[in-house]
């Protein structure tokens, strides 16, 4: 099975006559993603990457049956674009989009409360069920179907355990990056929960990094709820308080919580193995299987 996405999910692309929009289009439809069209506003009655454009996202869903989109839309643009699919009847809209001002999210957020449509990101690499569908820019290629469901913050960090996981024989039923800006849609505790219900996810790995509680919560969720393994990588061990590394929402405030410290012991007393890198992270997920 998988969480989220499969070969059932219907994509419309919104900012897809734009450079990365329509790129990254054609690599989902080559991997073998259902693109049924784009939205762009004023450009309805085209086409791009080989699939109808729509000036409206209600418009593609209406005309096409879509039922999820991706985000490819300016920072100064994005959240508009975000409220527009979150307006229609669409069960997951991901947004890829980085640099989303964070009084910008922190308006769709309230939206978000208001509706049935779950949203993934922003500053986020996307979600992939292998073998049936992928929605963003993961490149597919390191990607392989099979029993362990992963989650992430970073898609760096997605890339390089699954690339560890696939090249041990190890497959995936669905990776998803959940972003690391400060305000995000989907959080760890969604995707653990979601992969907790699945019946073929046999263990999942979850990556985080400094910055916020959600690392701390998802541990508290998982020593609660959980019954599938899970294994976990915190990056950032060796960043001073106050400095952001990389992600908007990747920064210690020097309280005491937050830290990679934190997060790792908040794992360990949840009973969750931490890698001290991804071939470690590996190396628990073979352990349970």
């Amino acid at each position: 099975m998988s969480i989220f996405v499969d070969d059932d999910t219907r994509v419309v692309v919104q900012g897809i006559t734009g450079g990365e929009g329509k790129f990254h289009a054609e690599q989902m439809i080559e991997y073998g993603t259902n693109v049924v069209a784009g939205a762009v506003p004023g450009k309805g009655g085209q086409e791009a990457a080989g699939v109808p454009v729509y000036d409206t996202v209600d418009a593609a869903v209406e005309a096409e049956d879509a039922n999820a989109s991706v985000i490819f839309v300016p920072p100064a643009f994005a959240a508009d674009a975000i409220f527009e699919a979150l307006d229609t009847d669409l069960d997951l809209a991901v947004a890829i989009t980085e640099g989303i001002p964070t009084q910008d999210m922190a308006k769709v957020n309230k939206r978000l409360g208001e509706t049935d449509t779950r949203l993934l990101g922003p500053n986020c690499p996307g979600i992939i069920t292998p073998g049936e569908a992928k929605l963003g820019i993961l490149p597919g290629n390191i990607f392989a179907d099979g029993n362990v469901g992963l989650v992430s913050r970073s898609g760096t960090l997605t890339y390089q355990v699954v690339d560890n996981l696939t090249e041990r024989g190890i497959g995936q039923t669905t990776a998803i990056g959940i972003g690391g800006d400060p305000i995000i849609g989907t959080s760890f505790i969604d995707a653990l929960e979601a992969f907790e219900a699945d019946t073929e996810t046999d263990a999942v790995v979850m990556c985080g990094e400094i910055g916020g509680e959600d690392e701390e919560q998802a541990a508290r969720f998982i020593g609660e709820h959980m019954d599938t393994p899970v294994a976990g990588f915190i990056a950032g061990r060796t960043a001073p308080p106050g400095k952001r590394m990389g992600h908007a929402g990747a920064i210690v405030s020097g309280s005491g919580t937050g830290t990679a410290e934190s997060k790792i012991d908040a794992l360990n007393d949840a009973g969750v193995p931490v890698g001290d890198t991804p071939e470690e992270v590996a190396d628990h997920i073979e352990s349970f299987l």
